[in-house]
């Protein structure tokens, strides 16, 4: 076999995978490891779910790709879908996350020049320091982090940061040409930062008063991770425009998509934005099967109450080595200090132990299990973390 190569920033773990099921994967050489980051790979229901296998099986019997000069029988019935999921009128299905935020930056500008009454050229979205939105040349131009940002210019302007969490700072960057206040419910790349209560619920106002569309980027927090449909939920704040992807395609499909009412995703008008592979049969018939999980509200309700044992049990943590905890239904951001090295150094030892977890920002690593996972199987893998702090607390090196 070949050395792969690849970037220095995306060197992957050394493990080859090759085969899953529920909560586990398995790497070339036969060993299994607890897949405890399922919310980054999209696999909020778990690998090859029986489910989403027959729902892909059966498409795949039929049409899997059609031009878009072509409707296909599972487009309407998936955005009907979820629409009624997210209590839109309108969906725009695209494929990627990164693509369907670009599509949500389109939307409140052409809105802004057609609705508010914006000068052409002047609309202006307000972002949030250390956000996380894809990586598409536009969205990494109004990131804060340097490695996804640097040596990738010149950027597109149009773009105004404030601090995550400050209602206030949002409320003074607003001008008469701001469109779109673009936020994570809960930042995710950003180590699963939670912001203060009131925060989501107060930004809902000041978007309403200012006449600035509220855009709501749930592709990580969204779809029962955190306990409820979507992170706004906890709040019960309605954002103008849902953006979604990662796990609506069940972990098996590219399939992600805005939602919002036909007073403004209705300003897209035929020709004004596409996508080749946006709404393929295949990549909406495992969609509508994720949706058809979801309307239950079972997967929602375990993820909320298996949350409330993952928090209690990183607490307990809690010392020298595991200096900060931040949980949400099945989501957890767990910080590192004392003799810890890195985010990367407790990835690797979980790795060495049968776990599979993402690292972030240094000394952070992030924790989400898919929402089918078994009580049994998560208290494991949190064994093997505590194990891993006790390693380094109880050695005499520090490094």
């Amino acid at each position: 076999m070949s050395e792969l190569h690849v970037a220095p920033n995306y060197a992957p773990l050394p493990v080859t995978l090759v085969a899953g099921e529920g909560s586990w994967v398995v790497d070339d050489t036969g060993r299994r490891y607890l897949d405890m980051l399922a919310a980054y790979s999209a696999l909020n229901f778990g690998h090859r779910h029986p489910r989403l296998i027959a729902a892909a099986h059966a498409q795949l019997d039929r049409l899997t790709l059609t031009s878009r000069a072509f409707r296909n029988d599972q487009l309407g019935p998936f955005a009907e879908e979820l629409a009624d999921l997210c209590g839109k009128d309108l969906v725009l299905p695209m494929n990627t996350g990164a693509e369907a935020v670009e599509t949500a930056i389109k939307l409140a500008r052409r809105w802004g020049y057609l609705v508010k009454g914006v000068a052409p050229d002047r609309a202006q979205i307000v972002v949030c320091a250390d956000n996380f939105h894809g990586r598409t040349t536009t969205i990494v131009g109004f990131s804060s982090d340097a490695t996804a940002r640097d040596d990738f210019g010149p950027f597109p302007p149009g773009f105004v940061t404030v601090p995550y969490g400050d209602v206030e700072a949002l409320r003074a960057a607003i001008t008469d040409d701001t469109v779109g206040f673009l936020v994570e419910p809960i930042q995710g790349e950003a180590g699963v930062v939670i912001p203060p209560d009131g925060y989501l619920s107060a930004v809902r106002g000041t978007c309403t008063e200012r006449s600035v569309l509220l855009l709501a980027d749930e592709i990580q927090s969204g779809l029962g991770r955190t306990g409820r449909t979507f992170a706004c939920d906890h709040e019960d704040v309605i954002p103008d425009v849902y953006i979604m992807g990662k796990a609506l395609g069940g972990g098996m499909m590219p399939l992600s998509a805005v939602a919002a009412d036909t007073d403004i995703l209705g300003v897209m008008t035929a020709g004004t934005h596409g996508s080749t592979f946006g709404g393929n049969p295949l990549a909406c018939a495992v969609g509508r099967e994720v949706l058809a999980m979801l309307r239950t509200g079972e997967h929602q309700e375990r993820a909320a109450k298996l949350g409330v044992h993952l928090a209690d049990r990183l607490q307990a943590m809690v010392g020298p080595e595991v200096v900060g905890v931040r949980a949400r239904g099945l989501w957890a951001g767990v910080d590192f200090g004392g003799r810890v090295p890195s985010g990367r150094a407790v990835c690797e030892a979980l790795l060495e132990r049968g776990v599979l977890a993402k690292d972030t920002h240094g000394s952070t690593i992030r924790l989400a299990p898919p929402l089918t996972i078994e009580q049994a199987d998560l208290d494991w893998g949190l064994d093997q973390l505590a194990d891993a702090v006790f390693t380094w607390s109880s050695s005499t090196w520090s490094s």
